[in-house]
This record gives C-alpha cells, structure tokens and sequence, in this order.
C-alpha cells in the first residue's frame, strides 16, 4: 500500500474524529481544564510562598526552597506523578476515597510550584531596590512593603512567563492517565488514546492533539500581546478637553489669517 495513503488513513480518518469528538469535548476538554487551571491556581500559591522564602535572609527559609525546587524541576513529570498518585494513595483513600483525581492535581500542582516559584523570584528581584527603600521611608514595614509594593509589581512583570507555565500544565495534563482515572475524568489524551485502542486507529489521538492546539496557540498569542503592552503601554492620546485647547490657537490663527 502506498505509504502516503497509509499514513492518511491511520491519523486522517474524518469518521473515526466525528465518532471521539463529542467525548473530547464533554468530558476530555472541560477535565483537562479543570486540572491544567486548578494546578496553575494552587502552585501560583505555593510558588509565591517558595519565591518569598528564596529571597528571604534567613538560611532555614532559603535552602528548604532552593533544594524543593531543584527536586520538583529535574525530575521528569511522569515520575513526579507516579511518587505522588501512587505513593500518596493510601492518604488519598482515607481523605476522599479511591478517586485519583485530586492527587493528580496535587502532582501537577508540586511540579508547577517549583516553576511559578523562579518565575516570581526573578520578577520580584527585578524590581528596583530604591521602591523598596522608598516604601520603607514612608514607614511600611519589610513585610507591608514586599506585600503591597515589591510583589504586586514583580508579579505584573513576569505575567507572560506565568501564561507559558500555564500553556505548559495544559500539556503536561496528559500525564495524569497514568493514575487510572475513571471514564468520567479522563482528559484529552486518555479518550483519544482509548478510542485508537478501540478502533485501531490513531486518527482519535490526532484529533486530541489538534485541541491541545486549540487551546495553547491561542493563549501564546495572548501571551504576545501581555508582553508588548507591558512593555510598551497604552499608545499615549491627550484628553478631549486637552485636544480642544491644542486646536483651539491654531483655529485662531488660521482666523486670523
């Protein structure tokens, strides 16, 4: 059989993509949302408090953060998913029974910390020492000024690299399968790989990888767009009332004229 007609027929089947795509889009898209997002929420949480502790002058707070975010950034996700849905399931069982689901979130929401946690150091350390200073002279504490000075900022300016971590949970969301969810929690990935197993064909995973686009080529270019206003701003234009005063002496003069 020709090779290109082979190819097509296994990844490029339009039935076998009609058939999955209403699973993928009521059960595969709104959970693998729900695990992406969740886990951007929670590790933005614990990514702040490993960013303040980075930063902090006391060794008892900086190294515990530095050796966490060392552990959770160089092992494979897979694996981190494994220690903690496997490991933790007895824990899990006690808490909220057999459902895996929450400690998916909880292995995606370790592994976003120590990422979230570089982002936010670097945005904070980026924010110039004298806002600090003038923040302290005006009679904030350390602790007032880092909350309502130093952090708002350094959070503001690493916006688009928070966006990538949260294009990069989405992705890496497909991991979960490994935890054995149940038909009702399966994300993107897992349908389409339960229908190619079905089917025989992979035209299902193709379809699952084109909503992964779907989601994630949209939010890059918001990404974009974050990125040029925070560097550029808004376009300066003068009030109405302003613009009335600038044209009003050159319609004197022309008057006049």
């Amino acid at each position: 059989m020709d090779p290109l007609s082979t190819l097509w027929e296994t990844f490029f089947d339009a039935d076998a993509m009609r058939e999955a795509l209403p699973e993928m889009l009521t059960v595969g898209l709104p959970n693998t949302l729900i695990l992406a997002v969740s886990a951007a929420l929670l590790g933005s949480v614990l990514g702040l408090l490993l960013a303040v502790a980075g930063i902090s002058r006391s060794r008892w707070l900086r190294w515990p953060a530095r050796v966490y975010t060392d552990v959770f950034r160089g092992l494979p996700a897979a694996a981190t998913i494994l220690l903690i849905g496997v490991g933790l399931a007895p824990l899990g069982m006690q808490v909220w029974g057999p459902d895996p689901y929450p400690l998916g979130i909880l292995a995606l929401s370790l592994i976003a910390a120590a990422y979230i946690g570089e982002i936010f150091r670097s945005g904070i350390q980026s924010v110039e020492a004298a806002q600090l200073e003038g923040a302290r002279a005006l009679g904030f504490s350390w602790a007032d000024a880092m909350r309502l000075v130093i952090i708002p900022q350094g959070i503001r300016r690493v916006l688009p690299a928070w966006v990538n971590q949260l294009i990069a949970l989405i992705k890496d969301s497909s991991l979960v399968y490994f935890l054995g969810l149940v038909a009702s929690q399966r994300e993107l990935f897992r349908i389409g790989q339960d229908y190619a197993a079905t089917t025989g064909n992979e035209s299902a995973l193709l379809l699952a990888g084109l909503c992964y686009l779907a989601l994630t080529v949209p939010l890059t270019h918001i990404v974009n767009w974050i990125d040029r206003r925070l560097r550029h701003g808004r376009p300066a234009t003068a009030p109405d009332d302003e613009a009335d005063e600038l044209l009003l002496p050159a319609a004197t003069q022309g008057d006049r004229r």
